[in-house]
């Protein structure tokens, strides 16, 4: 059935297929009065560089291929190690002047909220760091994509533009889930059960100032332990979900995203065979342009979370919730170059990466964070 709706009439497809190349490199310093962010970062830290190269091929009318590889070191989180961020082939499959219907397989960048699909780029997101207690840097690649098909589609009104995106797939799981899920890097291999259902839902006005997003994700996982681990075979489910709303003025944007996580472990630990808690996150957002190069942003989030695997492990009050301020300014060179300052005011460790602070190293609750990014997209 897909293949016969794939060679259905279409109309205003593009006329010749087109191959695109392009790339960007960014570079950023940062500096906190306290815990470890990005590196060790009390001490300046110079540990986060990307470097990602994509492309794109129209094969044909109705079918793009997309790929891209990246290279990013961000503190202990991330290597340097090449990283295939997305492959995919996305197909449209029924395109009218009222609707679009399309499919998308391979590794797809998952549809969640506002930045989650353009976060690999640095052109792209708001600031140096997307808002944290939303968007988990310590658990990137989980949250960017996952393996599998999506279907989506767009249906264009007088009302404005409703579209949805329903699929599945496996999420990329790696030792950073580890480390925030259970605590450590464990002897062991942590696995989806089977593939993660995702759905997105969105409307757009007919003007395109306001967006409205609804966005979830359900995983459910098992740990294997090896013969040092110190926890038992269990499982680790997680459900995600994000409701989001953005308003685009002339000269400014408004922004504002609400996660609810509900996480759930089972049989770790004989003493302790269930534990549940829950994560919430949410973050305000304005940003006004003095000029097409000069752009001034302002946020406020908020986190707060159990993050304690039973009653078994250690546990640091000041992790369980952050209150940020931050302010930003972005400063665009032509259309290439880009630089950028950030200043972070912290009441809480909610957002920091149990990899670079462990628990038994206790949090600092107040502290400060700065960043200066250097961006170049070719």
């Amino acid at each position: 059935m897909v293949l016969a709706l794939y060679w259905l009439p279409s109309f205003a497809w593009a006329t010749e297929p087109a191959l695109q190349l392009h790339g960007f490199a960014s570079q950023a310093l940062v500096w906190t009065s306290d815990n470890r962010f990005f590196g060790d970062s009390p001490d300046g830290s110079l540990d986060f560089t990307e470097l990602g190269l994509n492309g794109s091929w129209r094969a044909d009318p109705r079918l793009l291929l997309a790929t891209q590889v990246l290279v990013r070191r961000a503190g202990e989180m991330s290597d340097a190690t090449p990283w295939l961020d997305y492959a995919l082939a996305d197909a449209t499959l029924v395109s009218a002047p009222t609707h679009r219907i399309g499919l998308r397989m391979g590794r797809i960048k998952n549809p969640i909220g506002l930045y989650n699909e353009t976060r690999d780029v640095p052109f792209t997101r708001p600031g140096i760091f997307l808002p944290q207690v939303v968007y988990f840097d310590r658990v990137r690649n989980m949250m960017l994509a996952s393996d599998g098909l999506m279907f989506y589609g767009e249906r264009y009104t007088d009302l404005g533009t409703f579209s949805a995106t329903l699929g599945a797939g496996l999420p990329l799981l790696d030792a950073n889930v580890e480390w925030n899920y259970l605590l450590d890097d464990h002897d062991g291999e942590l696995e989806p059960e089977h593939p993660v259902p995702l759905l997105s839902l969105w409307y757009a006005d007919p003007a395109e100032r306001l967006r409205l997003g609804l966005s979830g994700a359900a995983m459910h996982s098992r740990f294997d332990p090896g013969s040092e681990a110190a926890i038992g075979a269990g499982n680790l489910d997680i459900r995600y979900w994000l409701v989001s709303a953005q308003y685009n003025a002339a000269n400014w944007t408004l922004a504002g995203e609400y996660a609810h996580i509900l996480i759930d472990w089972r049989h770790f630990r004989p003493e302790a065979d269930r534990h549940h808690a829950i994560q919430t996150g949410w973050y305000l957002q304005a940003a006004y342009r003095l000029s097409p190069a000069i752009e001034l942003m302002l946020r406020y989030e908020e986190g707060d979370a159990d993050r304690r695997l039973g009653d078994l492990h250690l546990h640091c009050p000041a992790s369980d919730h952050s209150r940020i301020w931050v302010v930003g300014t972005r400063w665009d060179l032509g259309r290439r170059l880009m630089l950028r300052l950030e200043y972070q005011r912290h009441h809480g460790g909610f957002t920091l990466s149990y990899r670079e602070n462990p628990p038994g190293d206790g949090v600092v609750e107040d502290w400060d964070l700065f960043a200066a990014q250097i961006s170049l997209r070719f």
